[in-house]
Formats: C-alpha cells, sequence, structure tokens
C-alpha cells in the first residue's frame, strides 16, 4: 500500500526548553501554516506550547 502524499509527518518542539518531543502527522493540504499545540513537556513538567519546527 502507497503512502498518501498529502499527510507528512512533522516534529513539535516545545516554546521554553526547545526541545522535540512530538512527532505527529498532519495534512499539508488543509494545514499551510506551521501548527501550534499545548502538549506536555516533561523536563518543564508542565503544559506548554509547543510549535512545527522544520
Amino acid at each position: 500500500m502507497a503512502k498518501n502524499d498529502k499527510r507528512i509527518q512533522i516534529t513539535l518542539a516545545c516554546e521554553s526548553c526547545k526541545r522535540r518531543n512530538y512527532i505527529t502527522m498532519k495534512n499539508k493540504m488543509n494545514d499551510r501554516e506551521r501548527i501550534e499545540m499545548k502538549k506536555y513537556c516533561g523536563s518543564e513538567r508542565k503544559h506548554t506550547t509547543h510549535k512545527e519546527t522544520r
């Protein structure tokens, strides 16, 4: 089965500690801008903003 080229794998990095904590998928046709989510950061031990890195 071929992979769909519309969904790409992205890495999310914490804004405060700059560590790359999460890997997720996004649809590049629907979400053209870099995504931003509130996720749990293990080193900070709290929920922080994570942005997409390239």
